[in-house]
């Protein structure tokens, strides 16, 4: 499974630019015109990076990332320059600033080194301290031991590690792991997190924990 990165911006060919860099590195690249779009496609498809131009039709890029319901890593690709812009875009969680013109391959590296930050890098690898998963193959390696889940343990770490420190109700979990169309319960999201918390208690850290009367959240913490 490739890195997932969504593009916004109303300029045809800047779409286009910075889709075809992107795509020679491995990345799958969704893009949008306007705000609406971009937000319709983040809340479907839940990319693990934005690419975000600030003057979008609608809703600005501004407005999109404080819409955001999760935390996922954003850069602003803009011709907005003054340093007023610039502290905004970061006050409001922006993680990289990039202005135009710009230069596409200087923008690779810079989503690079953010996915790097952010616990992915540009192999669909994802390693984080004393955890190491790789979509590619479907391990998982904690403090060097290579860990046996069964298929929905797996995907649950998957999903809940690609959007680390975001808070995931049950009914959100049996969406995004088991489908709209499963039968089950809450009860289901429960059991699979405590099988998974107990064959991950490796060493010192903690991956896995519970928001009281909220849901669960994927965060790397000593115990």
């Amino acid at each position: 499974m490739s890195i997932r990165i969504l593009v916004a911006d109303d300029e045809p060919s800047i779409l286009e630019v910075v889709k075809l860099y992107l795509e020679k590195e491995g990345f799958t690249v969704y893009v949008a015109s306007d705000g609406e779009q971009a937000l319709a496609i983040e809340a479907e498809l839940q990319p693990d990076l934005l690419i975000l131009d600030i003057m979008l039709p609608g809703q600005s890029g501004w407005d999109v990332c404080r819409s955001l319901g999760r935390q996922v890593p954003v850069i602003f690709l803009t011709a907005k320059s003054t340093e007023y812009d610039k502290i905004t875009g970061f006050s409001l969680g922006a993680d990289d600033y990039v202005t135009k013109p710009f230069s596409p391959k200087e923008l690779v590296a810079r989503v690079k080194a953010v996915l790097r930050r952010s616990g992915l890098d540009n192999g669909g690898k994802m390693n984080f301290p004393g955890l190491m998963i790789d979509p590619a193959v479907q391990t998982v390696i904690c403090e060097g031991l290579v860990i046996s889940l069964s298929p929905k343990e797996y995907e649950l770490l998957l999903f809940m590690a690609r959007h680390p420190k975001t808070v995931f109700s049950r009914e959100k979990l049996l969406t995004n792991v088991w489908g709209y169309d499963f039968a089950g319960d809450d009860r289901t999201v429960d059991a699979t997190i405590k099988r998974l918390r107990q064959k991950i208690a490796v060493g010192t850290k903690s991956y896995i924990h519970t928001v009281w009367g909220t849901g669960y959240k994927f965060e790397v913490l000593e115990k």
